[in-house]
């Protein structure tokens, strides 16, 4: 078996650069085609049933716009209950012919149940699940002094969605369907003070990612990985160490820093589009993709990066770090950062 690996280790590399070589650009020029194909005949999600969670607010709620705009009937999900049904009803006005709210808590695994069986009973059928609900932990992990106060974010982010889609499987082998994964750049750019975040939607990738492979073309699982998306997290809204729900934009300032925060609603439109074509992934803004190329071949230059915009100062706190300092010159807030994120969200009662 050693000799085996030994073979493998020198021959390896150089098998894989030079089938690289012949093998890229017929593949590419394949996908290119098959784009064309898919951008022409793609699904039309008039009458179609959605159920989204997380859609009181962010992505998820415009999610929940951009289907209903296009004839879609919506089961919109989410903790805060008077503003869910306030989306709801202008999910109706932009013209979904039907849509049904349910009060829920993903982090449940009765909840996720009650939701699919809730949908089904009302629609009879689901075509598309769009697992959307996430939250928000910043903090260095050694501050963390009780780490079961964190466990709420990969119950959310991550075991939310996991109770959800093998609760709606059945159903969606039934229905041809598809699956939204609403993971994140994060899982492979990880920001400092974001661990739990980052490992969730990590571990969010490489669920879906298996799930692709046992599903096969029964269900068709498309993963999104967004960048800096106008949203409650942008807001400079999360849950600290202690588990504590904070806002807070002067630490916004530092997580985010000199990147361009990009519209919900273009965002979702990108998705929308994304899912009906069957395409595997979607990253919005596009431009964040070469972020994944520089993490894989240097990876050393992106920790370095991180720790440099990050974590600048022998204190490490946010108020010295190289990110803050650059949005506090004038002007540069917002250039960069939409009208919306500007403005502190408040917090309510979930």
């Amino acid at each position: 078996m050693e000799l085996i690996n030994d073979f493998l280790n020198l021959t390896a590399p150089f098998f894989t650069f030079f089938g690289l070589c012949f093998f890229l650009p017929p593949f590419y020029f394949f996908k290119f085609v098959q784009s064309i194909f898919s951008t022409i005949f793609s699904e039309n999600l008039h009458g179609k049933v959605v159920l989204i969670t997380g859609a009181s607010s962010g992505i998820g709620e415009h999610l929940a716009y951009e289907y209903a705009s296009r004839g879609a009937c919506l089961a919109l999900t989410a903790r805060r209950k008077n503003r869910l049904e306030e989306v709801a009803e202008i999910a109706r006005e932009i013209g979904s012919p039907n849509v049904f709210t349910v009060h829920a808590d993903v982090s449940k695994p009765d909840d996720c149940r009650r939701l699919v069986d809730d949908t089904i009973t009302h629609f009879g059928r689901l075509d598309h699940l769009v697992n959307n609900a996430g939250i928000t932990q910043i903090s260095m992990f050694e501050d963390v002094e009780d780490i079961t106060r964190n466990k709420a974010v990969l119950d959310t982010n991550f075991w939310g969605s996991v109770y959800t889609t093998r609760a709606a499987l059945p159903y969606l082998r039934q229905s041809n369907g598809k699956i939204v994964a609403m993971s994140s750049s994060a899982a492979w750019l990880t920001a400092p003070r974001m661990s739990f975040y980052n490992a969730s939607k990590a571990a969010l990738l490489s669920f879906f990612e298996t799930m692709r492979i046992e599903l096969g073309g029964d269900v068709h699982i498309t993963i999104v990985t967004p960048g800096y998306i106008e949203s409650e997290l942008t807001q400079g809204k999360y849950f600290s160490g202690a588990g504590e729900l904070i806002v807070n934009q002067d630490v916004r300032d530092v997580q985010i820093g000199p990147f361009p925060v990009a519209s919900a609603s273009g965002c979702a439109k990108a998705i929308v589009n994304g899912v009906c074509r069957k395409q595997r992934y979607v990253t919005e803004p596009s431009w964040f993709k070469v972020t994944y190329l520089w993490k894989v071949l240097c990876p050393e230059l992106i920790e370095w990066g991180c720790r440099l915009l990050y974590m600048t100062g022998s204190s490490m706190s946010e108020e010295n770090a190289l990110n803050k300092r650059i949005m506090d010159i004038p002007g540069v807030r917002s250039a960069l950062y939409p009208e919306s994120i500007r403005r502190p969200p408040e917090i309510k009662s979930e």
